[in-house]
């Protein structure tokens, strides 16, 4: 059995990372800072959730694609030896998800809907649970898609109210401007 320490598998991410923006500044011939750091932040977004939900990852070629699904949602849900990792596996999958459903609209202006923000959570969600698949201490699970997929939308929710509130607080200042 191969153990790959989460340290590995967040190195090759950063390199990959690292050359995908290169190459980028290098195509546009400029960096645009302030798009740079909200790059940054989802990168770090998805260094937490790489950690969670892969780290450690363990190979066992005899388990290799041992496929443990669960497609029934819900049937799982509570099946924890304790309380305190039920509630720490259903807000974790919800919470880790949330900075996603916020910085995805920011950083990409055509995911400009609710429907658009959350379906490209949920493609990113399943991406994680297919990815998944080949190790033995990994089980693919809808219930994690669904909850990964909540947390982009209650993401994308509080993004829409900061965005309405500013906005708002716009429109109240050029009304009193005018007066």
């Amino acid at each position: 059995m191969l153990v790959i320490p989460y340290v590995y598998m967040a190195a090759v991410y950063t390199a990959i990372y690292l050359l995908v923006r290169a190459a980028v500044s290098l195509r546009n011939k400029k960096i645009d800072w302030k798009r740079e750091r909200l790059h940054i932040l989802m990168y770090i977004n998805l260094l937490v959730i790489i950690y969670f939900t892969f780290s450690p990852l363990l190979l066992d070629l005899n388990e290799i694609f041992n496929c443990r699904i669960n497609l029934l949602p819900f049937v799982y849900l509570t099946d924890y030896d304790n309380r305190t990792d039920m509630i720490f596996n259903v807000f974790g999958n919800i919470l880790m998800f949330v900075p996603t459903g916020i910085i995805l609209p920011v950083l990409y202006k055509r995911l400009d809907n609710f429907f658009k923000v959350t379906g490209t959570g949920l493609l990113m969600s399943l991406a994680i649970e297919i990815l998944q698949l080949p190790f033995a201490d990994r089980t693919s699970d809808v219930d994690d898609l669904i909850l990964n997929t909540l947390g982009v939308a209650i993401g994308y929710i509080l993004y829409l109210t900061v965005r309405n509130v500013k906005n708002l607080g716009k429109q109240k200042a050029r009304l009193s401007e005018g007066a």
